[in-house]
């Protein structure tokens, strides 16, 4: 991996690396998930971040392992069909991120739709992901006054990623839809539909 790579204690069980980028982040993911650390109980991937939780306390051959990972995984990042979202396209933002784009409001939805995401982790709020995969001519900025209240369910863009709300709450993000799917059910197993990983894609419906 490259030298800005860091590997840091981070309590008595865990250990933080320190990545360059979301790439990275996904690298030091799929390795650990194919080969992981004795003893490896779970991983949190964050935007530039890995945290690595132990059931034991770490050891220099830990973080020795940690720092020869490599910065990207060989071979497609997974195999599972995606995860499939239906999205109604009539988001409170939707005709102003079209404008921003300089695009027509029918024209950026296909192309939102043909945009396959991959999560890259998760954060937030329970269940929501960050997707990643958003050429760059479809991104736009967060909003500049943040919404007091999002609704459940609202499609989202920002900067870089998609994401969508998995409950009411504040947030600053362009709304363009919003989809009826059920982000996260602790009577689920795993409790979150879009895990770190997951290829997402939108279908519009209504």
């Amino acid at each position: 991996m490259g030298t800005g790579v860091r590997v840091l204690p981070y309590g008595d069980r865990a250990l933080l690396v320190e990545v360059e980028d979301a790439s990275a982040v996904a690298g030091v993911r799929r390795a650990l998930e194919a080969g992981p650390l004795p003893g490896q109980r779970e991983l949190v991937p964050a935007a530039s971040t890995v945290l690595v939780l132990l059931d034991r306390p770490p050891t220099d051959l830990d973080i020795a392992t940690l720092r020869r990972l490599p910065a990207a995984a060989a071979g497609p990042e997974a195999t599972a069909a995606p995860v499939t979202l239906p999205v109604v396209w009539d988001g409170p933002d939707l005709a102003e991120v079209a404008g921003l784009l300089g695009r027509a409001v029918p024209d950026l939805v296909v192309a939102l739709t043909e945009v396959e995401f991959t999560v890259a982790f998760s954060g937030f709020a329970p269940g929501f992901g960050y997707l990643t995969g958003l050429p760059a001519e479809l991104q736009v900025p967060r909003r500049t006054t943040p919404r007091t209240r999002v609704p459940a369910g609202s499609v989202a863009l920002a900067g870089p990623y998609a994401g969508v709300y998995p409950r009411a709450s504040p947030g600053g993000w362009q709304l363009v839809g919003r989809t009826d799917a059920v982000l996260f059910d602790v009577d689920r197993e795993p409790p979150a539909l879009l895990a770190p990983g997951a290829r997402v894609r939108f279908r519009g419906v209504g």
